[in-house]
């Protein structure tokens, strides 16, 4: 059996966190030691998302965990990382459903949702008792949501949706969808440019609404990845958001989740580099000695630990300047783009240290890997991210 996680500190980063941050880390880490290390290698093998965890990651304030009442914890933006961080050491899966349903569909609701909205969807969905997930990408449109083809006409005192939506987390458990699509005007049958994109709420009971899961994913395995489909789906005009205003809104909702992926990936980064450590002090070869003290395997240690504490520090100081409301999105793609190469370069090294064991659930480091390779493309893939940093240091355009 595994050691039990002792943490990782190396830059003594500990002592500039306030008793609050501390605390909130602690309650995240005891929760993922106590209940997603002993089943999550079970779940990415069956390729089953532990659904049971909903409930109690509601009652310690995961979901929306940084946003005003509504039963919401109300936390930092510094101690809602630190969660991320702590639910990717267990599994990325986890971490990208805490994150769907805190950024990408309550947030939504907080920043563009109407009283009623707010009343009706954000206690139950912080609760765990609803499941909410978010409806951008499509099938032909990912990296340039200002394609997408997903429609929304009005129909007296209703909107008609009509399209589809693809590698959506959550999708088929999700008790509401947020739908974002142009909207077309009435009688044209064609819609504007992006500036005509509307965020609504779809019930994910309505006429026409359906759901299918996408199974034989080799990342991922414990999370739920659906696509959707909206034929004819017919919503009150009061389910659209009122507060969205084109694609900058879904994209406001985006950098929120990239932020909470940035601490993430770091968790993922220490799993792999803690395992890779304690196994290379048992692990014997040449003349009965352990791995630990051949140069190779001290370089790749090395390496692993300078990289993870420049990330700390860099998602440390970004939290800092959200919480202080300085934070620009450059900040968050830059952290973003980083600390999952990062992350996923680290996994690869761990690998290595281990050799063939690295290969076999017995250790997490290829579930993570696995993993990390849909985190480095989702959100925004490390190519968009360095076109994005790239346009904000030129002022050009190069997409």
């Amino acid at each position: 059996m595994a050691a039990k996680f002792q943490g990782f500190d190396f830059l003594q980063l500990d002592a500039s966190f306030s008793e609050d941050e501390l605390l909130v880390r602690r309650t995240a880490r005891d929760f993922v030691d106590d209940n997603v290390i002993p089943i999550i290698e079970a779940c990415f093998r069956e390729e089953r998302f532990p659904r049971e965890l909903i409930l109690l990651m509601g009652e310690l304030g995961f979901f929306g965990a940084t946003l005003q009442d509504y039963g919401c914890a109300g936390m930092s933006n510094v101690e809602y990382g630190l969660v991320m961080q702590e639910l990717e050491r267990g599994d990325s899966g986890l971490r990208s459903f805490v994150s769907v349903q805190s950024a990408l569909v309550m947030y939504p609701i907080h920043a563009f949702g109407s009283n009623e909205q707010k009343s009706t969807w954000l206690p139950a969905l912080a609760r765990g008792e609803k499941i909410g997930c978010f409806g951008l990408t499509e099938p032909g449109f990912g990296s340039n949501p200002g394609g997408m083809t997903t429609r929304a006409r009005r129909s007296g005192s209703e909107y008609v949706l009509n399209g589809e939506k693809m590698w959506i987390t959550s999708g088929s458990i999700a008790d509401v969808a947020v739908i974002w699509a142009k909207l077309e005007e009435e009688g044209a049958g064609k819609p504007d440019s992006g500036e005509t994109v509307r965020g609504f709420l779809v019930e994910t009971d309505r006429p026409g609404f359906s759901a299918h899961d996408v199974h034989g994913k080799w990342s991922l395995r414990a999370s739920i990845t659906s696509g959707l489909s909206l034929q004819e789906v017919r919503v009150p005009e009061s389910n659209m958001l009122p507060g969205t205003s084109g694609l900058k809104s879904p994209l406001m909702c985006l950098n929120q989740a990239r932020y909470g992926i940035g601490w993430g990936a770091i968790g993922a980064a220490i799993a792999c580099y803690d395992t890779a450590l304690n196994y290379s002090k048992i692990r014997k070869q040449f003349h009965n000695q352990p791995i630990a003290g051949h140069q190779l395997v001290q370089e790749k240690l090395v390496w692993m630990v300078t990289e993870i504490s420049k990330a700390q520090l860099f998602s440390l100081h970004v939290g800092r300047l959200k919480d202080s409301g300085k934070v620009g999105h450059q900040h968050i793609s830059m952290a973003k783009r980083n600390n999952v190469w990062m992350a996923l370069e680290t996994a690869r090294m761990a690998r290595d240290i281990l050799g063939a064991n690295g290969i076999t659930e017995d250790h997490p480091i290829m579930r993570h890997m696995l993993n990390l390779e849909s985190v480095k493309t989702y959100e925004g893939t490390h190519d968009i991210h360095t076109l994005i940093l790239g346009q904000h240091l030129t002022g050009i355009a190069a997409y």
